[in-house]
């Protein structure tokens, strides 16, 4: 929002929320129905929407691409962050291709039909689109550009824009509705010229529109990747194509390199940024980053995909929940490609990258979902070969997310280091961390508990840490029982108990691990907290309960270009595991934190405190 917003700020549909594109469900209906009717078949009105979607689709895949260079850092041109508030700010980029498919409707509805009615390709129209463009196009915009940069039209409209000093391509579209009526009446130019002087196509709308959104999304994408080549072979280009770099001054400096897409009109007014070729180059040469932390982790549900960084901008900046939107039955067919390609991709990806202390700090995604992790040999030959390249990159730690570090998959990581005992890099799970969190998680005054789950490392190591606090912990297995009692000494051992399965009510606090069923849930009386020590969270079966989020810690406010959601973790949450990994590298402890071995769990949890993350207390 600007600082002072003027008229025409909101969209005439921002009240409806995700339901504006039933504004166009009556033009596109009416366009179906018309090319049933031989007489009235008009071709360009039939392919208004599905050329609407094109753009959307095009626009993802620069949104996609920018995330994934710029967190790989290869030839990144700002290195600031962007936060969530920018991600809210940008969520409704889609607003003005809405805009423009309801223009065009109109204009196909009510222009006369011997104008509207344009053929496939003509080259005249081609011709004249470029020269109205680089001609009045460029020109207009210029000075139009240049006046919302006074402070009057800056305040009540511009500065809105101006907010994303770090831009993403969608930064491009982002601007109140007063301004793209202005810009759609300057690009209309030559549209309406080619159109009244019957020299219009389909080609040329559609390649004039795509080039506009193109050029919109390369000039805010934050990463270089313009040949210098192209300018050595043909040197007047850089006065008639822009580069990444070149705009991105434009958000730093604000009152440099005002072109639309031509720097032609900076030059001959003298408004180019001095730095212009100096951080181009400097940008063309930048080399991928090293981190200093890498996690590893994996996608979860079939959908989870499009909650990762790479994905959908506004589904990753919200927690995953396992409850199906009514998206899905849309993409559905997407989905379903999207986990059956998973199979063809042999290598990790980066997904994300943050600042924190000077450590670089990178997230890499194994291609594989939950449901593929009973291929074993498989998944442990990609988390090897990522922590192979990890240790080559010169990474300092790598921490095992999700199912990544399976006792069953590979002894909590230890067969990586009983394979390659020369690595350098740290393997850590997070275990002692994981556990300081579950402890400090237990309700103040709290006497007793009952354990549910499965047995893992962090199951024994928290019972252990609550029955030597003298906290009384229940199991209803006889197995279970047993297991538990002989990691414990004899004087803690007083403190778990078998239990009677008819006894389940008598808790109002469950520990609850993997493997927990839905029928186990509806014995607890009603009010019980459930407090998970797994990495995935437990099944909501019950709405009379309480559910605390899977072990995970708030991070500092200095943990920078955090605009994305761990899985199903609130903003700005990490997981126990994940931010175990960081303390280590922060700590500069030289050990491995695998197999059976788990760190001092109050040694971890006074160093997290220390380094400003804290607990969480958010149940649901």
């Amino acid at each position: 929002m600007a600082s002072k917003p003027g008229i025409l700020t909101d969209w005439p549909w921002k009240h409806l929320g995700s339901f504006k594109y039933m504004i166009l469900a009556p033009w596109a209906v009416h366009s179906v129905y018309l090319f049933t009717k031989e007489k009235e078949r008009n071709l360009g009105y039939l392919l208004i929407f599905p050329f609407l979607l094109l753009r959307m689709l095009h626009n993802q895949i620069w949104i996609s691409l920018s995330r994934y260079r710029t967190a790989k850092g290869h030839n990144r041109i700002v290195d600031k962050g962007i936060e969530f508030d920018q991600v809210d700010r940008e969520r409704n980029w889609d607003d003005q291709i809405v805009f423009n498919g309801l223009l065009f409707y109109i204009g196909f509805t009510f222009i006369p039909r011997s104008y509207s009615n344009v053929p496939l390709w003509r080259a005249d129209g081609i011709i004249l689109t470029i020269l109205l463009h680089s001609g009045p196009v460029e020109f207009l915009y210029y000075w139009l550009h240049r006046a919302l940069h006074h402070h009057f039209l800056y305040c009540r409209y511009h500065s809105h824009h101006h907010s994303s000093i770090v831009t993403e391509p969608i930064t491009s579209v982002i601007h109140p509705f007063a301004e793209h009526i202005a810009y759609f009446t300057l690009f209309a130019i030559p549209l309406l010229t080619t159109l009244f002087t019957r020299t219009a196509s389909i080609i040329s709308f559609v390649g004039y529109v795509t080039y506009i959104d193109f050029m919109n999304n390369m000039g805010h994408c934050n990463f270089e990747f313009v040949p210098n080549s192209l300018f050595s072979i043909f040197p007047p280009l850089k006065y008639l194509m822009y580069t990444p770099s070149f705009h991105s001054l434009h958000h730093t400096q604000f009152r440099t390199n005002y072109s639309l897409f031509m720097p032609l009109y900076d030059y001959i007014y003298g408004t180019t940024d001095k730095n212009s070729d100096a951080v181009y180059e400097t940008s063309l040469k930048r080399q991928q980053e090293s981190a200093d932390v890498v996690h590893l982790t994996h996608l979860t549900t079939p959908d989870s995909i499009y909650h990762l960084r790479l994905g959908f901008a506004s589904l990753a900046s919200k927690p995953h929940l396992s409850n199906s939107k009514w998206y899905s039955w849309f993409i559905w067919p997407l989905t379903c490609f999207s986990v059956f390609s998973t199979w063809t991709f042999v290598n990790t990806f980066i997904s994300e990258r943050n600042t924190f202390h000077k450590l670089k700090l990178h997230t890499w995604v194994l291609p594989r979902y939950i449901v593929q992790y009973w291929r074993r040999e498989s998944i442990n030959s990609l988390i090897e070969g990522a922590i192979l390249e990890a240790d080559m990159r010169g990474v300092k730690v790598v921490t095992l997310g999700l199912l990544n570090q399976s006792e069953e998959l590979n002894g909590n990581g230890e067969m990586y280091i009983h394979r390659h005992p020369e690595l350098k890099v740290k393997v850590v799970d997070g275990s002692s961390l994981a556990v300081a969190t579950v402890v400090n998680a237990i309700p103040k005054g709290t006497t007793g508990l009952l354990f549910r789950g499965k047995l893992s490392k962090v199951a024994y190591a928290t019972v252990c840490a609550l029955c030597e606090m003298g906290i009384q912990v229940a199991t209803v297995d006889k197995d279970e029982y047993e297991k538990l009692k002989l990691r414990l000494t004899t004087q803690c051992g007083n403190n778990l108990v078998l239990s009677s399965p008819t006894n389940y009510a008598q808790n109002k606090i469950w520990l609850v691990g993997d493997d927990l069923k839905e029928e186990e849930q509806l014995k607890a009386s009603k009010g019980t907290l459930f407090i998970p020590i797994s990495q995935l969270p437990p099944r909501k079966v019950r709405t009379d309960c309480f559910y605390h989020i899977t072990p995970a810690m708030i991070v500092p406010s200095s943990l920078d270009n955090v605009h994305s959601c761990e899985n199903w973790l609130p903003r700005r949450v990490m997981s126990a595991w994940r931010v175990a990994g960081i303390i280590h590298a922060l700590e500069g402890w030289d050990l491995n934190e695998c197999g059976q071995t788990i760190c001092d769990v109050e040694r971890v949890w006074q160093a997290s405190l220390r380094h400003g993350f804290l607990p969480l207390t958010i149940v649901a």
